[in-house]
């Protein structure tokens, strides 16, 4: 695998003209997260790597988070951390801290969901936000029906099924740094399962799948504190089998050998995954995936050649018994050419220079007067 500083001298950084960019996370996880945490860390990457162009970026989340941008600290540690009974309490005050430096900024990104709407709406801010979560929650629609001028970003096509009619800018899919993860050639002798243990991502189908090919699987997982009911009555009886090892919840280091020695990536869900970085993250290591045909997974996964995209435990059985066939620096190569770093920012920053503009047209108009 090629060094950083390798790609940053055939690729250098655009030249683009330098612009001033907010961007604001959630609090309930520091940037970058010191375990799970997906949004955090894709808003970590941007970040670095918007700094790495020259940009002025200014990152408005929790005090622990490390960065080489200007850290406004909106609480001294991430929520989850520090027992705090009112997260909303230090989102609005976020919010208030970004309105209160609104000047500042040739663009503000948000990666907070809706509780931002009305305030950027009567400030008229060159702003956009991107939505990590899921959509079909029946309360959305008509919360969105009054806000149809907000501009969104989705990360997937998938994500955009329940609010066709909203106003997205674009699809941005997330990317990370090339030099994350180390590629590797050598197949492994487990299955892995990676992410949180919830009735959505069936980590018990994860499990029977294994045992019904003879396999090991292990298995490295968070269980929020909504879920501990879940994984006492469902999951923790299937823990004992002797095919099944669990890890616990893993940091970023650990994942590179985690998931670089598996044989597969299982991401058996049930639920329409917005995105699932998690299969991008076995993709960096060269590892294939077998996932089950939901939201986002026809998008990321390239059936037959980086992984086998099912409908069913049987089709899964027989994708387990092709896996080894499948190139592992092919695996990679979709990677490098679709998930980068890279290719994320670029994808931002072509949206924040629009709306910039339209932002810059909009205040000579208004200063010209009618």
């Amino acid at each position: 695998m090629m060094p950083w500083n390798w790609w940053d001298l055939v690729h250098p950084a655009p030249n683009n003209e330098t612009m001033r960019i907010a961007q604001v996370a959630p609090l309930h996880e520091s940037v970058p997260p010191k375990a799970y945490g997906g949004t955090e860390r894709v808003v970590s990457y941007l970040t670095e790597e918007l700094v790495r162009r020259g940009h002025r970026v200014t990152l408005f989340a929790s005090g622990d988070s490390v960065t080489r941008a200007e850290l406004a600290a909106i609480c001294p540690k991430a929520l989850r951390l520090n027992g705090s009974l009112d997260p909303l309490a230090h989102h609005v005050a976020q919010i208030e801290q970004v309105m209160r430096r609104r000047g500042d900024f040739d663009v503000i990104h948000w990666h907070t969901d809706y509780l931002h709407y009305p305030f950027s709406r009567l400030a008229g801010l060159s702003q956009l936000t991107t939505l990590h979560g899921r959509l079909d929650i029946p309360d959305l629609a008509p919360l969105y029906r009054l806000f149809p001028d907000m501009p969104l970003v989705s990360i997937s096509q998938a994500q955009r099924a329940p609010l066709p009619w909203v106003r997205w800018m674009a699809t941005v899919h997330h990317g990370l740094p090339r030099d994350l993860y180390t590629p590797r050639r050598r197949q492994g002798r487990y299955l892995a399962f990676l992410g949180r243990l919830s009735p959505e991502k069936r980590v018990e189908r994860a499990i029977a799948l294994a045992r019904r090919a003879g396999m090991p699987i292990r298995i490295a997982a968070k269980i929020d504190e909504e879920n501990k009911e879940y994984f006492e009555a469902r999951v923790k009886p299937l823990l004992e089998q002797d095919h099944v090892e669990y890890v616990g919840e893993i940091g970023e280091a650990a994942k590179d050998g985690f998931l670089g020695q598996a044989l597969a990536l299982l991401f058996p869900i049930e639920w329409p995954e917005p995105f699932g970085l998690v299969m991008v993250e076995s993709l960096a290591c060269g590892t294939p995936v077998i996932a089950f045909r939901r939201g986002s997974v026809p998008e990321v996964i390239e059936d037959g050649v980086t992984g086998f995209i099912v409908e069913t435990m049987e089709e899964a059985l027989g994708a387990l018994g092709r896996v080894r066939l499948l190139d592992r620096g092919r695996c990679r190569l979709a990677f490098e050419e679709r998930f980068c770093v890279e290719r994320m920012a670029g994808d931002y920053l072509a949206l924040y220079e629009r709306l910039a503009a339209r932002g810059r047209g909009a205040a000579v108009a208004a200063a010209a007067g009618p």
